[in-house]
């Protein structure tokens, strides 16, 4: 490859990030935006536009790692997690808001995500290519990984047995759904994924039209939220997050990213969970340990996101982890571009067109990017932000982009079938996840069974 065409590779994947970063950076200001719901649109539509390679991967990454810093702002300002990664944050960020030191809270919990982000992608990238040699067998017995892995991330989410149970109705469901499609000559698969990703919102919006759904969302008071002055302790436009944790905060945000960096199956909100009960256990101090909490549960949100879709897109090509069967499923599964063959378990995806070196040096590029954009953003105009944002950005309008978004994407899919599927598995599958905790993650397995296992499962029965 000659240098004009890697260097144009290159500015191509800078610009990619450059928007990734800046959108998701903005999107994570706004409380109670779900990654998939999120990141997934967004990228898949990044690569059905025909992006290379290199920029759909960094447009994710830096979109990712972004949203994951200024996540933070809600979560520790108004007391409302900015996503479902940040949710296990919210006790102890609420404990120092009590305090009266929530800007405390906010840069101990951006600082551990620069540096764990830092840390993750080369250790993801090593851990991936110490599995890569075993990635053939894995793609040969693809149909039965996906069913043990769907069963295992399904009992190590919220619903434990209950979501392993659900599984089977709702592959059922799927399959019954695919049948019905091939009657009229239409085959989908990004309607499955939109629909699930989109699931707790069609939920929601089918609850506001019944009375009773009305009645059960109705507040008899608007809420009110009340932001403490901000007091900056550096000099400056970028401080440095060395500084801005203590010694043994750093190396409690450096420990629980490695161990984070190297799963990949386990559900990233409990490995956030466990990671900061084990650093809260061995800190005395309750101020300290608050705010040492916060900054590894911070940390392990962001290497936890990057190991679990670089470990099995690098090793496999195959989305066995739940980021990687959820937000990070376009960089696996876009028809017609990007494909896992549903017969075979092969892969034509990222896995195969960029090698180790191209996944560390844009992930790192990406990383770059999303720090230079983010962490200075929320360190030096978080309550600026978290104010503009609570007062002016309509979450209505929010989320009727979004949408309208997936509304186009399923109608050039499937024309009125693919809107019906999407409809019919985001009613399911929303339903699903508020009465039974059974989350998208579990759900995206689901799919993945359904398209790989079943019709394994059938052939070795005929």
């Amino acid at each position: 490859m000659s240098d004009p065409v890697l260097l144009n590779q290159i500015l191509a994947a800078a610009a990619m990030g450059l928007v990734g970063a800046v959108v998701f950076a903005a999107i994570g200001l706004i409380s109670g935006t779900d990654e998939t719901t999120t990141i997934a649109p967004l990228t898949l539509l990044v690569a059905l536009l025909g992006v290379p390679p290199a920029g759909v991967f960094t447009f994710f990454l830096a979109g990712a790692v972004a949203k994951h810093m200024t996540h933070a702002v809600p979560t520790a300002l108004l007391g409302i997690p900015g996503d479902t990664m940040a949710t296990p944050l919210l006790q102890d960020a609420n404990m120092l808001r009590k305090l009266g030191v929530p800007h405390i809270a906010l840069r101990k919990m951006i600082s551990g995500a620069i540096i764990a982000a830092f840390v993750a992608v080369p250790l993801a990238v090593l851990f991936a290519v110490l599995l890569a040699p075993f990635g053939p067998a894995i793609t040969r017995s693809a149909p039965w990984i996906f069913l043990a892995a769907a069963v295992l991330i399904a009992y190590f989410s919220a619903g434990r047995w209950a979501s392993v149970a659900l599984l089977v109705p709702f592959v059922v469901v799927i399959i019954a759904l695919q049948s019905l499609t091939a009657r009229y000559g239409v085959k989908l698969s990004i309607s499955y994924f939109l629909g699930i990703a989109i699931g707790p919102l069609i939920a929601d919006l089918f609850a506001v039209m019944s009375p009773q759904g009305r009645k059960r969302m109705a507040r008899e008071k608007v809420h009110t939220l009340s932001l403490a002055p901000d007091v900056k302790g550096w000099s400056g436009y970028f401080p440095n997050p060395f500084k801005v944790l203590d010694r043994a905060q750093t190396r409690w945000t450096l420990a629980t990213a490695a161990i984070s960096s190297a799963t990949f199956v386990f559900s990233p909100v409990a490995m956030t969970v466990v990671m900061g009960e084990m650093v809260g256990a061995r800190v005395r101090h309750a101020y300290h340990r608050l705010t040492t909490v916060l900054s590894a549960r911070n940390g392990v949100t962001e290497a936890t996101y990057i190991a679990e879709a670089l470990i099995p897109l690098i090793a496999f090509g195959l989305p066995l982890s739940p980021v990687a069967a959820g937000p990070a499923a376009p960089l696996f599964n876009a028809p017609p571009r990007f494909t896992v063959d549903s017969a075979t378990g092969q892969t034509h995806n990222l896995h195969n067109l960029m090698n180790h070196w191209e996944f560390l040096g844009y992930g790192m590029l990406a990383v770059v990017i999303a720090s230079l954009v983010s962490y200075p953003f929320a360190m030096n105009y978080a309550r600026r932000a978290a104010l503009f944002v609570s007062r002016k950005v309509s979450h209505e309008a929010i989320i009727a982009t979004f949408v309208g978004l997936i509304v186009v994407i399923s109608v050039w899919e499937g024309q009125l079938l693919g809107l019906l599927v999407i409809l019919t598995m985001g009613l399911l599958g929303g339903l699903l996840s508020r009465a039974f905790a059974f989350n998208t993650g579990v759900q995206f397995m689901g799919y993945y069974t359904a398209v790989l296992t079943v019709p394994a499962l059938v052939k070795l029965i005929a």
